[in-house]
């Protein structure tokens, strides 16, 4: 019974050496032991809305439709902002009428000084309400800013807009890029222009993608940044919204 009992204070001994020999693994990140998701999000968007007030007369991409840049995506019923700019270049015509009078009655000393300064205040008044209301039949017809896709029709054709409200949802989808989280400790290694993998859930297949840029802050509950990359070539496929797993093998003994 004696000696069980000496065996086993041995057994113990030699487990605790055993113990303090072996160095406690580094714990790593949580973000280490999940897969990294990205998600597909294009690098330009924003929403079109109405300048002035006035009926819609006519959309020229559907939902879902491509455009070019520079192409009138939707024209406004503007008759009563062209019915003022006649009426502005009217009032400039009798005021620039009205100056030139003036001015040739000064040379003969048949005007005052202040009236002669009058009329062409008049007149400069005048041909500034012809510029306001060119400007203004300029927002009727509003041009798309980038070649894209038109994601979401907020309004519809014969509907009034009020100044302001959004009419198109749009995107630039010519380059896609993706969007995730990565170990902060990457950052040691991870530059602009590391090459990957990427596997997209919806189709199924893997396609070739960089780093573009790193964010600037590190979350200190997460251990994580942000990383921006895009994908490396052209897939008609590949639809913003998409998103997958990024394949990155971290250099070795990293």
């Amino acid at each position: 019974m004696r000696g069980n009992a000496i065996v086993a204070m041995l057994l113990l001994a030699v487990t605790s050496v055993h113990a303090q020999q072996i160095p406690p693994a580094t714990p790593k990140p949580a973000l280490e032991k999940q897969e990294i998701r990205a998600q597909l999000t294009p690098r330009r968007f924003t929403t079109i809305a109405a300048e002035v007030g006035a009926k819609i007369s006519r959309i020229s991409v559907v939902e879902g439709g491509r455009f070019k840049a520079g192409q009138t995506l939707v024209s406004l019923d503007c008759s009563l902002q062209n019915a003022q700019l006649q009426k502005a270049k009217a009032s400039l015509t009798a005021a620039e009428r009205t100056y030139a009078g003036n001015k040739r009655l000064s040379e003969l000393n048949s005007v005052g000084k202040v009236e002669l300064e009058v009329s062409e205040a008049e007149a400069a008044k005048a041909k500034a309400e012809v510029s306001l209301m060119n400007v203004s039949l300029d927002k009727c017809h509003i041009g798309a800013p980038f070649a894209g896709r038109v994601v979401e029709q907020r309004v519809r054709e014969q509907q009034y807009v009020q100044a302001g409200q959004p009419m198109l949802d749009i995107l630039d989808d010519s380059v896609l890029e993706l969007e995730f989280l990565v170990p902060s400790r990457w950052l040691v290694w991870m530059k602009a222009g590391h090459a990957f993998q990427v596997r997209i859930d919806e189709t199924g297949k893997t396609y070739p993608a960089k780093i573009q840029r790193i964010g600037a802050r590190v979350d200190p509950v997460s251990q994580s940044v942000k990383a921006v990359a895009a994908v490396d070539g052209s897939f008609p496929e590949l639809m913003a919204g998409m998103s997958g797993k990024v394949a990155i093998v971290p250099p070795a003994g990293q």
